[in-house]
């Protein structure tokens, strides 16, 4: 078993049968470091539909360091919204790899469609401006467990 499909295999264990108050931000999910060059990640992962779903909705903040990778089964073109997102927020569309395919700068509380630019399994979510203060653009590469070889 590769080292991502048990890492996801762990997280989705984790929250089999949990639930979340529908307008109350999720903020006990699994957690993950990743780094970024010399910056580090403390990342809440949502792995399940119902915490992909979810997100980052509902929150009023969300420390600079902290971020939300969402972890999808397969590599597809993924495309977020922000409805009920109070935040607004980068999205990172990443490859299987952690190179960055594209960066989409997202509005809250909007329902205007951002999606990557190739299919992709992961997206990290931070605090708008993150990236471009670091000077990260499309084709950075990210490191930490859901990126590890296979």
């Amino acid at each position: 078993m590769s080292q991502l499909r048990a890492f996801l295999l762990i997280v989705a264990l984790l929250f089999t049968g949990s639930s979340f108050a529908q307008d109350a931000p999720q903020i006990n999910l699994q957690r993950v470091k990743l780094t970024a060059g010399m910056y580090l990640i403390d990342t809440q992962v949502a792995v399940t539909p119902e915490q992909r779903n979810t997100g980052l909705m509902h929150r009023s903040q969300m420390p600079q360091t902290e971020g939300m990778l969402f972890v999808f089964e397969q590599a597809g073109q993924q495309c977020f919204w922000m409805k009920n997102t109070l935040l607004p927020l980068t999205a990172a569309f990443v490859a299987d790899d952690g190179t960055i395919v594209n960066l989409a700068d997202m509005a809250p509380q909007t329902l205007d469609s951002h999606c990557s630019a190739k299919p992709v399994r992961f997206v990290l979510e931070m605090n708008q401006g993150w990236f471009a203060q670091k000077g990260i653009k499309a084709g950075f590469k990210l490191a930490g467990p859901p990126f590890a070889p296979r």
